[in-house]
């Protein structure tokens, strides 16, 4: 890369030397006049970017930055691409709001600004609604904005009116729309923090409680620009985003039949690296790995003729026809990041997110406001997450912790801590083949299938389990490791593994509560699969047993459940069909943290001790149906399955302990786990 003795170049330095690779410095005491040279630095990483070339690194110093960064170009490939990262050891804040001051007194503790529109340009949150296809708001409840008030980085809560600002009480529970269950809310005293805004010709009107603080000596911010770190066209490829904070942007609801705009993401493009930062204050999503409007955009919503479900199902073909391939799109690298306090998402996507990681992320306090909530939330929520590997992330305190849905095909969902989530896994109307191994699902709603197809080896469950056909919609299945549709199918439900997973018992009633969303009650273990077939030819028997016919003889026929080798303790049961199960007496397991660091307590009966699981790979796990598609790794080789939640490798022809932890043992045990 291009330096010089004294840390600048001159202005022609690209020009003469056209083969050579920069690095650009940014630094708020720079300059967009200068060379951006470490002697010269520029003063936005706009700037650097619009002289970034493929191969180029931009390093941004410490400070604070209020800027959209829209970088137009990208790389050329994974050794070419440009690369943005904050000086080492350097603190970088990049922010989608801006400071306000000025605030004066309007009763009581209520203060108003008056704000500019010209402060927004031609996006102003406070005139956006959170809307689009598939949200939810409380009867009665009027939609909320993009706008959003922040108090020494504190988040207020939105008004209905100027009337409601004087007096807010303070919440201390919430009810989830999903259990029915009532919550505790993360920050009571937060929920007396709220905002109200009026929307003239040249002037947004904001009121907030700031419960005795003094805005004008305190900091104040509120939401202005729509993203932080994203391109405005698709097909900036191979970009690295490395070591900043991202913070305070007025993201947009991003279902899967609609843009999906973040915080922070690729738009369309393939091989981006987002690592190490720490993301915050996404109004919806903090990362997208999302589509693009032009397959869809919140049709369902707009012209109210057909479903979301076919609009989403349209989506899925127009995105082939725009070159929806492993050769244009996704690869993508999302690790290492620390993302909070969203009103959406931690990481959404869909279709775009294909053939990517999301690895070693702390995600918490995700949609908990519940300002607005609806079908399409999580800390990670991914449609068509095709060869995804979802590996050792911490995802806890999260409304949901991780909901794959839609065409969950060759996903591997591995090694990840959940725990405190309203639930913490949901697999929805796929049809495999996905593995989950070496989980430890800690939080009271443990799983819920909507799907098929799947694998789950060496789990600990110490929630419940739902299961559910869903009959009325048909979803995609694709060839194996590719984005070319085989064919569609409704889900039956079944044709699922479980091997060497540790179940717990409970209460269900306590545990989940009446709200469900319909459908089979939840349970501890897997006596919800009690009427299912234990094997293919027993399937084929049952079939055969069927009136003459074609596909009207398939529909009343449960697919094959093959489980071996679980283990449930304190009432947890297992499949009735289920070959060696372990059924054990009273048993206790908790998540305990410490700092930054994250235990797992138990406490198991002497039997645990003889329930031993060999080693399991790919070809150990009979092939999917529907799919007609086997275990395998991203490469097509058979599924390794080997290494358990805290990093230990399982040796070929020994036994292990049953579950997440290879040495878990009876009695009490505690293993750090994060």
């Amino acid at each position: 890369m291009v330096s010089s003795a004294d840390g600048s170049w001159g202005p022609d330095a690209r020009r003469a030397l056209p083969n050579m690779t920069f690095v650009l410095h940014v630094a708020t005491s720079g300059s967009d006049d200068a060379d951006g040279s470490e002697k010269q630095p520029y003063r936005t990483i706009n700037r650097a970017a619009a002289a970034a070339r493929p191969g180029d690194t931009v390093v941004v110093h410490a400070g604070e930055y209020r800027e959209w960064v829209a970088p137009p170009r990208g790389g050329l490939s994974d050794t070419r691409r440009i690369t943005y990262t904050a000086a080492d050891g350097e603190h970088v804040v990049i922010k989608g709001s801006e400071r306000v001051t000025g605030w004066v007194p309007d009763g009581g503790q209520v203060w108003r600004a008056e704000v500019p529109n010209a402060l927004f340009g031609g996006f102003n949150p406070f005139a956006e609604e959170v809307a689009g296809d598939w949200i939810v708001y409380p009867e009665g409840a009027p939609p909320k904005h993009l706008g959003d008030v922040y108090l020494n980085g504190r988040s207020f809560y939105e008004a209905g009116g100027r009337a409601e600002l004087d007096d807010p009480p303070l919440r201390t529970e919430v009810v989830d729309h999903w259990t029915g269950l009532a919550d505790q809310v993360r920050d009571p005293e937060q929920t007396r923090l709220v905002w109200y805004a009026e929307v003239g010709a040249e002037r947004t009107t904001i009121w907030a409680n700031f419960q005795g603080a003094d805005p004008n000596t305190e900091l104040v911010e509120i939401n202005v620009r729509r993203s932080v770190f994203h391109p405005l066209v698709p097909h900036v490829d191979y970009i690295t985003v490395r070591g900043f904070e991202l913070a305070q942007a007025a993201s947009p609801w991003t279902p899967p039949t609609a843009d999906q705009p973040g915080l922070i993401g690729p738009n369309w493009a393939k091989g981006w690296i987002i690592e190490d930062n720490v993301i915050h204050d996404a109004k919806c999503s903090a990362i997208s790995l999302g589509k693009e409007a032009s397959t869809g955009h919140n049709y369902a919503t707009e012209r109210g003729d057909k479903p979301g479900y076919q609009y989403q199902l349209e989506s899925v073909f127009a995105a082939r026809q725009i070159g929806w391939d492993r050769e244009h799109i996704g690869s993508h690298i999302v690790r290492r990041n620390t993302i909070y306090d969203c009103g959406q998402n931690g990481i959404v996507g869909h279709l775009g997110c294909v053939f990517s990681t999301i690895e070693d992320n702390h995600i918490y306090n995700i949609a908990l406001k519940r300002e607005f909530y609806g079908y399409e939330i999580g800390g990670i929520k991914l449609h068509a997450a095709i060869d995804v590997v979802i590996r050792h992330n911490r995802i806890h305190d999260c409304s949901m912790g991780t909901w794959l849905d839609w065409e969950t095909q060759g996903t591997r969902v591995s090694r990840n801590v959940y725990y405190r989530n309203n639930r913490d896994l949901f697999v929805e109307v796929s049809h495999g083949p996905y593995l989950v191994d070496h989980n430890l699902f800690g939080s009271r709603a443990s799983f819920e299938s909507f799907s098929q197809g799947g694998a789950f080896v060496g789990n600990l469950f110490a929630g419940t389990l739902r299961l559910e056909a869903v009959m009325d919609r048909a979803t995609p299945y694709h060839r194996p490791h590719s984005t070319q549709v085989a064919g569609y199918a409704y889900i039956r439900g079944g044709d699922d593994r479980y091997v060497g997973n540790v179940f717990l018992g409970g209460d269900t009633a306590t545990a989940y509560g009446d709200g469900g969303q319909g459908g089979s009650e939840p349970g501890y273990g897997l006596a919800g699969y009690d009427d299912y077939p234990a094997s293919f030819e027993e399937y084929i028997a049952r079939i055969e047993a069927q009136p003459p016919g074609d596909h009207q003889r398939y529909l009343d026929v449960l697919q094959a459940v093959y489980a071996h080798d679980n283990v449930y303790a304190a009432g947890a049961r297992p499949f009735a069909a289920e070959t060696n199960p372990h059924v054990l007496g009273d048993a206790a397991v908790s998540v305990v943290e410490e700092g930054d660091a994250v235990y797992l307590e138990t406490t198991f009966p002497a039997g645990f001790d003889q329930a031993r699981v060999g080693p399991v790979g790919g070809r150990d796990l009979p092939r999917v149906r529907f799919a007609d598609a086997e275990f395998e790794e991203p490469d097509g080789s058979p599924a390794v399955i080997d290494v358990d939640l805290t990093g230990q490798r399982r040796n070929p022809g020994e036994t292990a302990a049953a579950g997440p932890v290879a040495a878990l043992t009876s009695g009490d045990s505690r293993v750090r786990v994060w």
